[in-house]
């Protein structure tokens, strides 16, 4: 009898599978990441509770290029400084991705805000740099600028994101469950580092409104390579009130199109 394979899998199965995850080698990824501080009262004003601001208003976007065998990915994630009680780490908003396998594995399991976006990483000969994230035809993120020379490799350290996991309710109205925050916590280690000499500019898009973080002062502009590991836990159940509020920030939400833009403008580069 030939196998059926949606039928379901025997335990045997099932944990050879999960085995076999658990052994990956490291994945080295080339990308570049920009660190920026911004209004405090942006960043507050997208944090949902529990998450308070972090100790500075810091924006921190990474776009990245990954090179698996017969799968490259484009990942990229924008996120705001936070912390959960004492933990201080980031809270992405948006996290574009090149492939429906990375994203939704991301968004099942941790409850990262993944969407199917662009990712743009291009060095030059001359060590000319762009790297952008786009959706609807709109590169809402843009870094621009020209490699410059090493920097002192960091050791390899801890990095702690904050997700919000729920599962909106089948009526429309709610969640069927009560939301989680996940702690994701990263291991990182870096290989290459190199100094980039630049300006991050932020563009008008209705459905990635990252425009509302403008940068006012650049603190970091790199390009490097660096593999990571992660590890999520359920940190805290939270109540549906406290959550419903910022649903429309994992969505293409088509009535975000009409808030339009802030006035004036906070398109900016830096």
């Amino acid at each position: 009898m030939v196998r059926v394979r949606y039928g379901p899998r025997s335990e045997e199965e099932t944990a050879r599978a999960r085995e076999a995850s658990t052994r990956l080698p490291d994945i080295w990824s080339t990308g570049v990441t920009a660190v920026w501080e911004t209004d405090p009262g942006v960043v507050a004003e997208v944090l949902p509770p529990p998450l308070k601001p972090g100790e500075r208003p810091l924006v921190r976007v990474s776009v990245s290029k990954v090179d698996l065998p017969g799968y490259p990915l484009g990942a990229g994630s924008v996120a705001v400084a936070a912390r959960h009680g004492g933990a201080e780490g980031w809270y992405p908003l948006v996290m574009p991705m090149t492939h429906e396998r990375a994203l939704i594995g991301g968004r099942e399991v941790f409850g990262e805000p993944k969407k199917l976006g662009e990712v743009t990483v291009e060095r030059g000969p001359d060590g000319a740099l762009r790297a952008a994230l786009a959706r609807h035809g709109v590169a809402f993120v843009e870094i621009r600028g020209t490699v410059g020379g090493a920097l002192p490799l960091p050791e390899p350290a801890e990095k702690l994101d904050f997700y919000l996991k729920f599962l909106p309710a089948v009526d429309g109205s709610g969640f069927d469950v009560d939301p989680v925050l996940v702690h994701c916590l990263r291991h990182e280690k870096v290989r290459r580092l190199e100094a980039v000499d630049g300006e991050v500019v932020l563009r008008e898009s209705p459905y990635d409104p990252v425009a509302d973080l403008p940068v006012r002062r650049l603190v970091e502009l790199t390009l490097g390579e660096k593999t990571s590991d992660q590890k999520g836990r359920v940190a805290e159940r939270l109540g549906a009130a406290d959550v419903l509020p910022y649903v429309h920030q994992r969505y293409d939400d088509a009535a975000q199109v009409l808030d339009g833009p802030p006035e004036p403008s906070r398109e900016g580069s830096a």
